[in-house]
């Protein structure tokens, strides 16, 4: 069985075969799976559609059924639309469609889970947009996805993706990393660079708490998707311009391990600390339960 232990092995081995971290990972892939690498693309491909998807649906959805979500991608569209948006025109359409997808994903509706339905926002918003806004083919990014999949193993193996057992820097943290990777890599960044951003991302989310309020994936998960949707964005264009994280990959990695081992249970999916304990949270939490 083909498992990545380490971002270093990833960049090795991609350099030894001449290949890109996602040609790598579909070669890999394709011969742990048994299938072929042409089905195991086209598989993505369908992950792909299905994210495209998500973010037109999501500017189009309302209230979500629990009404504390709904609206906010259509607002920043709108600001953005009429020339009121602060960053350039790339960052402030990948926070659009972060919290399309997120909005999308608290509305029931269909996402991919990358890496989980909390972060499914941030691979989307920084892929697309970037594809979009650059004219880049739909192959290329689909290919790029694959180089986020290697990365996204190598954290799932060395620490962990669950917000129950690392806080959200290991949901929403290892989405920005692993879309700051994809992203490199669909701009034509080395294997090197990939990994340099993946560390600067995942350093900046160090020690972000899961507290949804009232338990539910929206407060303040959503505009969180929009949050490490910018940090990709930030950790790729430095990592492009050729500028390197002191701390290597892996060890960023072990590190988020062992801060989500120090931290509380309150502060790891329980809704019981951080802005889910703060007075205005728990009077939500009371309406909810009280209509419900």
């Amino acid at each position: 069985m083909i498992t990545y232990k380490s971002v270093q092995e990833l960049v090795d081995k991609a350099l030894e075969a001449g290949k890109s971290i996602s040609e790598l990972v579909l070669s890999d892939q394709s011969l742990q799976l048994e299938t072929t690498e042409e089905d195991l693309y086209r598989k993505m491909e369908e992950n792909f559609e299905v994210m495209k998807q998500s973010i037109e649906e999501g500017l189009k959805c309302g209230r979500s059924p629990s009404g504390l979500s709904g609206g906010a991608a259509q607002k920043l569209r709108f600001a953005v639309n009429a020339g009121q948006n602060i960053g350039g025109r790339i960052f402030s359409e990948t926070l659009v469609k972060a919290l399309a997808v997120a909005e999308y994903n608290a509305s029931t509706g269909k996402i991919v889970a990358a890496p989980t339905a909390g972060s499914c926002g941030i691979i989307p918003a920084v892929l697309v947009t970037i594809t979009e806004e650059k004219g880049l083919s739909e192959d290329s990014v689909v290919k790029s996805l694959f180089a986020a999949a290697g990365i996204g193993m190598v954290i799932a193996n060395r620490a962990s993706i669950s917000g129950a057992e690392g806080g959200c820097q290991a949901e929403c943290g290892s989405a920005s990393a692993m879309a700051a990777a994809a992203a490199v890599e669909l701009l034509g960044g080395s294997p090197y660079q990939a990994a340099n951003a993946c560390a600067i991302a995942l350093k900046n989310t160090l020690g972000l708490v899961c507290d949804p309020v009232a338990g539910l994936v929206e407060i303040p998960c959503i505009k969180r998707n929009a949050m490490g949707a910018a940090n990709a964005l930030v950790a790729a264009e430095l990592a492009l311009a050729g500028i390197e994280s002191a701390i290597p990959a892996d060890e960023v990695i072990d590190a988020m391990k062992s801060v989500g081992e120090l931290m509380p249970e309150s502060l790891k999916e329980t809704a019981k600390g951080g802005l889910a304990a703060t007075p205005s949270a728990k009077r939500i939490a009371r309406q909810l339960f009280k209509n419900g």
